[in-house]
Order: structure tokens, then C-alpha cells, then sequence
């Protein structure tokens, strides 16, 4: 399915261009009306359930079943050969955790098959006095088909090889565009501040640096292929997707972070003048429910 037909299902976007389309829409209520089978690949960060500034706090049962919906959702969303990739962090437990891993809790609600678990290490953070810094968040990356699903590892090779020149019986040994990554990914995090601030920085305040998402994408899917995020929140993922030639929807409840992704796309120079078809602001929504 193409971008022109699942616009005239949902409606007009908040924000639109040839390869891409943003929605200020509840993602659950807007995927219920999407055909079956026609995402290639799901990448997102759903509410963490804590109390964040973008986020309505539930009672944990309320959270695990809602975050279960959404999920058999984007299963049936997703194409036989595509892959899902979410990322979860922590939440406390009274009386019984102080920060449990998220995916803990739905490891039985999630249909999709469970290829592997990678830990992306960042160097700042949260300083802890009685337990140890944490430096870390999990990317569980699912596919809907364990036997056959895309994975392009050459597009995303480590080509710093401590021996590339090392053979084995007179042929090169490794492969000469690099190494597989590990399942420890070592990317800096997107930092504030008045005198750190990273330079993709945004005003929201959970946004993912775009190298890993751009890690994901390139590993999971293929040029043309159609993207998903569920919770686009700063807008990573639909850069990451411009950038390697993907073709990007996402939902995101929040207007002012859907204003944040559309001057994001726009200075991000990925979208031309003449393919902007919408006008946007702060308080303009264009909504379908």
C-alpha cells in the first residue's frame, strides 16, 4: 500500500510530503481502521508509564492491557517478512521493584517472535548513590516470521576491524566491508544544556540519537519500504527513514510534537519547498477523530 492510499483512508495529515505523513491522531483508534499486512517495519518508543510530561499515568493492569492492544494492532499491521523493534525502559513496582524492565511485564501479550535483545550503552546520565549509574535501554527486535524476515546485514557492517588484513588458509579472514555489529550498541545519548547540547537536539524531552534509528532501519528494512512509528514523539524515526529512502507514517497525540517533527523534517532540508502540501502550526490540528 502506498502513501496516497492510506491518506485517503485516515484523511489529511498534520504534516505531509511525497515519502511521508504525520498524524495528530490516538495511534490505537487510527491504526483500528488500516488494512492488514502493509507495514514493513515498526519502530517506537511507546509512554514509559512514569509520570512524563507527554504521558497520562494508568494503573499498572490498566497499562499492561492497553500497551497489549496496540500491539496486537501493529502485528496485524505488519507484513509476513516485517520486522518490529521497541524499545522500553523502566517502571518502579511498590514493594516489589524500584525499576523493572517494561518488556518484564508483557513478554506474554507480545505475538511477535523474539529474534534477539540489544543493549544500547550511552556515556551520561542519572548518578545513583545506592545502585549503579545506569548507562543502558533495551531495543527488543521482534519479527512476525522467524524463518524468513529481512535482515541486511552488510548495509550496517562495523568496518572498524582491529586485523582486516588477517587470513585464514591465504584468504582474507573478514569481510572487507567490516564486521557484525554486536548486540551492544555504543551511541551517545541526545544531551540538553545550555553549553551540551546535541545538535539534533529538539524540545522533546525522550529523543533517541538518530544513529541508532538509522542502524535499525538500514538493518530491517529496504529502500522504498513502508515504515511505522506508533509514538513519533521528536521525529526520529521519519528522518532516519527519509534519509535511507523509506516511506514513513506516524501518530503522534501530542500537537506541539507534531509541530516539533514538521519544522524538524523541513530544516532537516529532506523535504523540497514544492512537496509541502499542508500548512502547519501549533494550534491548527487536522484530525479525523
Amino acid at each position: 500500500m502506498n502513501i496516497s492510499q492510506i491518506k485517503k483512508i485516515l484523511g489529511n495529515p498534520y504534516f505531509e510530503s511525497k515519502d511521508c505523513l504525520i498524524y495528530n491522531l490516538d495511534c490505537l483508534e487510527a491504526m483500528k481502521i488500516l488494512p492488514s499486512s502493509i507495514v514493513d517495519l515498526i519502530v517506537t518508543s511507546p509512554p514509559y508509564n512514569i509520570g512524563k510530561e507527554y504521558e497520562k499515568n494508568l494503573p499498572i493492569d490498566q497499562y499492561i492491557s492497553w500497551c497489549s492492544q496496540w500491539i496486537s494492532e501493529i502485528y496485524r499491521l505488519a507484513c509476513d517478512r516485517g520486522s518490529f523493534w521497541l524499545n522500553l525502559g523502566y517502571l518502579s513496582l511498590e514493594s516489589r521493584a524500584k525499576a523493572i524492565p517494561i518488556s518484564y511485564l508483557l513478554w506474554d501479550k507480545i505475538p511477535f517472535y523474539l529474534i534477539q535483545e540489544i543493549v544500547w550503552n550511552y556515556g551520561a546520565g542519572v548518578a545513583g548513590k545506592k545502585f549503579f549509574s545506569p548507562r543502558n535501554e533495551k531495543f527488543l527486535w521482534y519479527v512476525k516470521n522467524h524463518q524468513d524476515y529481512i535482515f541486511n546485514l552488510d548495509d550496517i557492517r562495523d568496518p572498524n576491524v582491529k586485523y582486516p588484513n588477517q587470513k585464514k588458509n591465504g584468504k582474507i579472514k573478514v569481510n572487507p566491508l567490516g564486521k557484525n555489529p554486536t548486540d551492544v550498541w555504543q551511541f551517545p545519548k541526545v544531551t540538553s544544556g545550555k553549553n551540551r547540547s546535541s545538535k539534533e537536539r529538539t524540545d522533546h524531552p525522550a529523543q533517541f540519537p538518530i544513529d541508532v534509528i538509522d542502524r535499525i532501519i538500514k538493518a530491517s528494512s529496504h529502500p522504498e519500504n513502508l515504515i511505522l512509528d506508533p509514538f513519533m514523539g521528536s521525529g526520529t524515526t521519519a528522518e532516519a527513514a527519509l534519509r535511507n529512502g523509506r516511506k514513513v507514517i506516524g501518530f503522534e497525540i501530542k500537537l506541539e510534537y507534531c509541530y516539533t517533527i514538521a519544522k524538524r523534517l523541513e530544516n532537516s532540508t529532506l523535504i523540497p519547498v514544492d512537496s509541502r502540501k499542508e500548512q502547519y502550526s501549533k494550534t491548527n490540528q487536522l484530525s479525523l477523530f
